[in-house]
């Protein structure tokens, strides 16, 4: 009860420091009734008399209080629409102005309190909308680090990475001995361990760095050099982005992408600002300053899409100036045909531009806000007007429509190889030594290898072997012997040795043992010499060692057009071929589903890639308009010949809204070119993303029917908000113009109206999507 309490009143103040006339005004409403009859200086005023239409030519102590706040409410009033003028914004408050000054000239001063409040919480309203609105874009912002712990110990830092300083070697050689060696004293040589210890942390437990964390200094994020040494304590914001230094490190990147889960890095990893350290302490290098790391971009297209305002709502202003005129108009006749202008001030304190004023622009802000809780950014609140009218979406299919490598879809072994290994020892051998490559087709390979070898594990403890004569050992027992690779399941890491990787061709390197070669067929089937065997036939004449490989070929089989593999060779003998293949990624076609359910008609693959590769993925996920081995300007062109379509749903005087979907920086003019581009990041990279006004930061391409369902409804939102706030105002301007309402009731009537309209704009962040 107690803590419920405390929350009210802390809100309270918090709307109070928001606009400090408000509570002013709520405690001139005391002075109003105590002192309603009360003249100190007597049945005659010194000034003179006031008298004006129904006003009281001699007002009362408690009527001068509500003179004065509407003098100063009007002022300020006029002051603000002044600037918003000058910031190219239409700042229609005149009805505002003109019904507090005609509730004050017809004597209703109640009323005029009643519209000075009305005014005082309108603002209190407006300002809890937007910052309701923009709860996710706020959060954002406030979680960006602030302030770095530089290292101070000798040896590391931005010095100590650039190999030191002129001023600290001249020091150096000064406390040297004669032949130029430095004294090291125990306490220098312990503050060198702890240092040395401390940069490196080689078992990633977080000691080192604990003990070396007293020697710091904290410095504003904006001080941080390139090169410098960071300590990153547990549940800190990591300040820039940079390299770990430390053995390994978990990281929340939910601010970045989006992503749920923490994620485990190890040492020489890049390390993102903006993400959340875990429970150790870590330490990194600095690789970019603050205002080029990863979370300032970020920020940057936050602050752009928050400060921008849609067209939509520039109309919605505008439409403000003939909604005023109407007013007048019922006031007007209201006033003639009754004959009193009491009933010009009845009407006026009903009429309310705020569904046009404010509904619309909180609506879309609150649209922006539920974008970004989904973890899509955009540049600016036009791009999610348009957003809601795309009519052609335009996807590249490597990374977009595909996962971002080639994956392994089977292992084919050699038949009448004279081997016992299976699929799995395969995957995991050449896993290994793909781990050390950078060849495109690597890393697919090495991630299945690491699952092959959790399943080897998973049989070794379930007792099952490759052959009975088991042994744990590394001996070699013959060609692609599963024994000593099998023992690999009693290991934590198998043992590695002379890898070595000859450019577009493979990989070689020893595991346990065993020579093991990945690559082409010529490479793989070659000896550890590099000279390809030559088989009985062959040396006879009657074959050559291409002809080798060709029979060999024939023997696995034909590959489907969009596959590719690498040969694999186990102690000299080919013995499988790894198959890999561009996978579509697993919500591609559901997305692509969603997006015809939308009424997004039109969807088109362009890809630089092989006709028959493009139309088995675009069969898989449901797309027919497939356009190949296209160039980035055959890209461009395509978009733009979109542009000429008919618009949404073949509106009159209108062009399609055409959207790029893409992930590279290949992708960067046909971004450009599209009047929407979608740039899919997992938050790494910004290479698409300076050239696309949509940024989805989770890497999920679900996010591109959900954004545009996001869009329709906000629109949807908008407009279902000022037409019900206009519909209300209109009614009560009526019943007020036959003296249905009183102009007290009209003017907490009109505020009434305001916030069912704000509320219900508010609505568009909810998830309904």
């Amino acid at each position: 009860m107690r803590a419920s309490i405390g929350t009210i009143v802390g809100k309270a103040v918090e709307i109070c420091k928001l606009v400090p006339l408000l509570p002013v005004v709520v405690a001139a409403a005391v002075p109003l009734a105590l002192l309603w009859d009360w003249r100190p200086w007597g049945a005659a005023a010194p000034w003179g008399q006031l008298g004006l239409w129904g006003m009281s030519p001699n007002p009362s102590v408690g009527q001068w209080v509500v003179i004065v706040l509407v003098v100063y409410t009007v002022v300020d009033t006029l002051l603000g629409m002044i600037d918003d003028l000058r910031h190219g914004q239409v700042g229609i408050d005149l009805l505002a102005i003109m019904a507090i000054l005609s509730t004050l000239c017809v004597g209703e001063y109640w009323a005029a309190w009643a519209v000075t409040l009305m005014i005082a919480s309108g603002e209190a309203i407006e300002g809890y909308a937007q910052s309701a609105a923009e709860g996710s874009l706020t959060a954002l912002m406030q979680a960006a680090p602030r302030v770095a712990h530089v290292v101070a110990l000798p040896g590391v830092g931005a010095g100590a990475a650039a190999g030191g300083s002129a001023a600290g070697d001249r020091a150096d050689r000064a406390e040297g001995d004669e032949q130029g060696f430095r004294h090291v004293t125990a306490g220098a040589a312990g503050s060198l361990a702890r240092s040395v210890g401390f940069a490196l942390d080689p078992d990633g437990s977080g000691a080192a760095a604990a003990s070396g964390a007293n020697h710091f200094r904290t410095v504003p994020v904006e001080d941080v050099a390139v090169g410098d040494a960071l300590v990153v304590l547990p549940g800190e914001t990591v300040p820039v982005d940079g390299t770990l230094l430390s053995g390994s490190a978990t990281l929340d990147l939910s601010n970045i992408n989006g992503e749920p889960l923490p994620r485990e890095v190890f040492a020489g990893a890049r390390v993102m600002s903006g993400a959340i350290n875990g429970s150790t302490t870590l330490t990194m290098r600095a690789a970019k300053p603050a205002a080029e790391s990863q979370y300032q971009h970020i920020l940057e297209l936050v602050a752009g899409a928050r400060e921008s305002r849609p067209a939509v709502v520039k109309t919605a202003d505008r439409l403000a100036v003939p909604f005023t005129v109407l007013s007048l108009i019922i006031a007007g006749l209201a006033w003639w045909f009754a004959g009193t202008p009491t009933r010009f001030a009845q009407v006026l304190v009903l009429a309310t531009p705020c569904p046009l004023l404010i509904a619309a622009p909180v609506a879309y802000v609150a649209g922006t806000g539920r974008l970004a809780k989904a973890g899509v950014l955009i540049k600016t609140q036009d791009v999610l007007e348009r957003l809601g009218r795309v009519t052609h979406v335009f996807f590249d299919k490597t990374g977009t429509l595909t996962v971002k490598q080639p994956q392994v879809v089977r292992v084919e072994m050699l038949p009448g190889a004279p081997t016992q290994l299976d699929g799995d020892h395969v995957l995991m051998l050449a896993g290994v030594v793909e781990g050390y490559s950078v060849h495109i087709l690597s890393k697919g390979i090495a991630k299945a290898g690491a699952q092959a070898m959790g399943r080897l594990r998973e049989r070794f403890d379930d007792g099952q072997r490759a052959c009975p004569e088991f042994v744990a050992g590394d001996g070699r027992r013959g060609s692609g012997d599963a024994a000593g690779i099998d023992g690999l399941s009693l290991r934590d890491y198998p043992v590695v040795r002379n890898i070595h990787e000859e450019s577009g061709h493979g990989v070689a390197g020893e595991v346990n043992g065993h020579d093991v070669r990945v690559g082409r067929l010529s490479f793989a089937n070659a000896a550890a010499d590099g000279f390809q065997p030559v088989t009985g036939a062959a040396a006879a004449g009657a074959a050559t060692p291409s002809r080798d490989n060709a029979a060999i070929r024939t023997r696995f089989g034909m590959l489907q057009p969009d596959e590719m593999a690498s040969y694999v060779s186990v102690d000299g003998v080919l013995v499988a071929r790894i198959v890999l293949r561009d996978v579509p990624r697993v919500d591609a076609k559901a997305a692509v589903g969603r997006l015809r359910a939308l009424g997004v008609r039109a969807l088109t693959m362009l890809t630089g890639d092989k006709k028959a590769s493009a139309k088995v993925i675009a069969g898989e996920v449901g797309i027919d308009d497939v356009r190949a081995e296209l160039f980035p300007e055959d890209k461009v062109e395509a978009v733009r010949a979109a542009g000429d379509e008919p618009g949404f749903r073949g509106a009159r005087n209108s062009r399609a809204v055409t959207m790029m979907v893409g992930d590279g920086v290949n992708d960067a003019p046909v971004l450009a070119a599209a009047d929407l581009g979608v740039a899919m990041t997992d938050g790494t990279s910004t290479a698409a993303s300076e050239s696309a006004q949509i940024v989805i930061m989770n890497d999920s391409i679900s996010a591109v029917p959900l954004s545009i369902a996001i869009a329709r409804r906000t629109r949807r939102v908008m407009l279902q908000a000022v037409l019900l706030g206009l519909a209300l105002a209109v009614v009560g301007m009526v019943a007020a113009a036959f003296d249905l309402i009183p102009v007290v009731v009209g003017a907490f009537l009109q505020e009434g109206i305001d916030v069912v309209s704000i509320l219900w704009a508010l609505t568009a962040v909810l998830d309904r999507d």
